[in-house]
């Protein structure tokens, strides 16, 4: 198979502006990160460290300190005498990913159950489900992955845990660009949005045990999108 660089995914020529107030090299690694989650840097991709630097008008530490931070994350690979890519997509990672997830939310939903939604969380929910639907009308499907992620770090919020979210969002990156492949399965936001309204009800009404059941089965969802995934693009598994 050719391999693909960077090159065919943005145009490189014209380097894309940085805000001066901040870290360069941050900069490049957000840009790399939204990048490679949003599919937009295919899995396997070469990640030139020249073409980066033209794209963001950078010198090489900057572009090297943002790879670094790509490869902490599991993002990037680098491979001695071939360059950097993008991960490809692991099968044990994402269940791994989802297993952890499941656990976490479950507490979640039990903790919302018991406790109740304040009003504050409560509004965010229902402005967030409102959201997803203007999103699926308009076919915007990154626009209704973002406002997905949205929902559950609400969730989180609202037990009154902050580092919740920010484990959660950790985890996450393993399932995003799988998401986001997945949204090509037909009417898949509206059930999405289906199953995110169910949610929200059987939580906004203290149902704890139907509230766990609906989110158990919506998480455990990605497992059949994995192995539909899979068989559609071998080319991005590892």
């Amino acid at each position: 198979m050719e391999q693909r660089s960077i090159g065919q995914f943005f145009d490189t020529a014209t380097p894309r502006p940085v805000e001066l107030d901040r870290s360069v090299g941050v900069q490049i690694f957000e840009a790399l990160k939204l990048a490679i989650l949003r599919m937009e840097i295919a899995p396997g991709a070469l990640i030139s460290e020249t073409e980066v630097g033209r794209l963001f008008a950078a010198s090489r530490t900057p572009v090297r300190e943002a790879l670094a931070q790509l490869r902490a994350a599991g993002l990037v690979v680098t491979q001695v005498g071939r360059g950097n890519f993008a991960t490809k997509l692991s099968q044990q990672r994402i269940k791994e990913a989802q297993f952890i997830r499941e656990a976490l939310e479950l507490g979640n939903v039990a903790a919302l159950c018991q406790n109740g939604l304040d009003p504050t969380h409560r509004a965010a929910l229902q402005h967030n489900l409102e959201t997803q639907k203007n999103c699926m009308t308009a076919g915007d499907k990154l626009g209704f992955q973002a406002v997905d992620d949205q929902f559950h770090m609400i969730l989180a919020q609202a037990t009154g845990h902050p580092r919740m979210a920010h484990i959660l969002e950790r985890e996450k990156m393993a399932l995003d660009r799988l998401r986001v492949l997945s949204l090509d399965v037909a009417d898949q936001m509206g059930q999405l949005h289906a199953e995110h309204l169910a949610i929200f009800q059987a939580i906004d009404a203290g149902e704890d045990a139907s509230a766990r059941r609906r989110m158990e089965t919506h998480l455990r969802s990605v497992l059949t999108t994995l192995a539909d995934v899979a068989d559609r693009h071998e080319e991005y598994f590892a």
